[in-house]
């Protein structure tokens, strides 16, 4: 077998076998096979393509290129939820303690900022001391006391992917299809979850702005899930403005803990609770969405899950009455207010325009190697719909330094769109897709 008739016959659109995936993927861990083929390969795929088999082949070898958890031993379900980035989405933070605290097991390996997107990673790293390199042992230790464990990935957990990934990152294949599920789908069924909800976002701050396209990433990933033996249900939802009233690394955990004391922003409660009430309904502990989100209702209102979150620091390194005392508190020291330039109604506040903002202010970062700042951020005063008049304060802002802060004030300024009228009521989730006997289910 000849890796370039590999890349020729995907070049060509012919599916490519599990043994033609195998031989280039493991000589690619192996360093057998330069990075210029599989990068050509790669090309290949982002035009030609691949089938949901093709798919399924090519997630389980990049699996097997590595280790998995194994959680035999703990009383399950294990259910986890994936993310496809946002602008302000903390939902991570909120619907693993919910749904940990009604007796499903949540293990979760998360990632860092990279662009306009945040990253679960450098949100919980924004608590002192809180440790996200857990090991296998320590993962079932805390899935043990606290139901639920964040970890990164691990050098030994799907090898593969951390190479393809970094590879499509420079050569223009990052928005692959098949590829991105592939990614996905090998570091959850790595991580030993038996289900697994996603959130596909669209809008201007999401990876895949258009609706159709993140809705084809979408039938993607639960096709192949299934096809893999997982159970999976994707929802479609909106990333047009930023999630919540807060985006930053410690503002985002404090505005977790709000939501799990019952007073978060209603789009980040929303789109919580639809997450975490498929999380109850796929752990067998309800028997659709609507008894799954009053479950999840009613132990919010029973302070539950708060105390599992505050658990959950102690056990993961940091300490939780230090992390109360510095709510409200924890901010940098170089601030400046967005305030409103005329009187009329917030139509818009752009999040792809607060993310690329929020890299300047030491939010995020261009590079997976640039530090992030846990003390930068924005707080929003007022959202869409709400009436301003001239100086109204729109945002808070706080930066990592002075000239950084300065750099991203125009584009904060430039964010904010406005309206004579009030705009209609922002619809979060636009669709939901799951798998049920060999066809996709789809429910507006």
């Amino acid at each position: 077998m000849r890796t370039v008739d590999i890349i020729m016959d995907k070049r060509n659109g012919k599916e490519l076998s599990r043994e033609a995936l195998s031989f280039l993927i493991r000589g690619y861990v192996a360093g057998e096979i330069p990075a210029y083929q599989i990068a050509a390969w790669a090309m290949a795929v982002f035009f030609q393509g691949m089938s949901t088999e093709e798919t399924a082949a090519l997630t389980e070898v990049m699996l097997q290129s590595g280790g998995r958890f194994d959680w035999s031993g703990i009383a399950g379900p294990f259910v986890d939820k994936h993310s496809t980035g946002g602008v302000g989405d903390k939902t991570s933070l909120i619907v693993a303690p919910l749904v940990a605290s009604l007796g499903i097991k949540v293990p979760m390996m998360s990632g860092r900022a990279l662009g306009h997107t945040g990253g679960t990673l450098d949100k919980l790293e924004a608590i002192p001391g809180y440790r996200t390199g857990l090991q296998e042992e320590e993962m079932r230790e805390i899935l043990c006391k606290t139901g639920y464990a964040m970890t990164s990935q691990t050098a030994a957990m799907v090898p593969a992917d951390r190479l393809l990934y970094a590879l499509r990152d420079v050569t223009g294949t990052v928005e692959s299809i098949p590829l991105i599920t592939a990614s996905i789908l090998a570091k959850k069924a790595a991580e030993g979850a038996n289900a697994l909800v996603l959130d596909v976002k669209y809008g201007s701050g999401a990876f895949m702005q258009d609706p159709a396209a993140a809705e084809a990433l979408a039938h993607s990933l639960v096709t192949t899930g299934a096809a893999l033996g997982m159970r999976i249900i994707a929802l479609l939802t909106n990333m047009d403005e930023p999630l919540g009233t807060r985006v930053g690394n410690f503002l985002e955990v404090e505005e977790s803990l709000d939501c799990l004391e019952g007073t978060g922003a209603e789009d980040l409660m929303e789109i919580s609770l639809e997450l975490a009430a498929r999380m109850i309904l796929l752990g067998g502990k309800a028997q659709d969405p609507a008894e799954g989100r009053r479950r999840c209702e009613a132990a919010l209102a029973s302070g539950k899950p708060r105390q599992f979150f505050l658990d959950n620091i102690r056990c993961q390194g940091g300490d939780p009455e230090q992390f109360l005392a510095m709510r409200g508190k924890y901010r940098s020291e170089f601030t400046a207010d967005i305030r409103a330039s005329q009187g009329t109604f917030i139509a818009r506040i752009d999040a792809r325009k607060i993310g690329h903002a929020g890299i300047s202010l030491g939010v995020g970062r261009d590079h997976t190697e640039d530090p992030v700042s846990p003390t930068a951020g924005v707080q929003f005063h007022k959202k869409r719909g709400d009436p301003v008049s001239p100086g109204d304060r729109i945002m808070t802002v706080w930066a990592k330094d002075a000239a950084s802060l300065q750099a991203a004030l125009p584009e904060l300024q430039d964010a904010v769109e406005y309206a004579a009228t009030p705009p209609a009521p922002r619809q979060l989730v636009l669709k939901e897709l799951t798998v049920l006997s060999n066809h996709t289910k789809e429910q507006n």
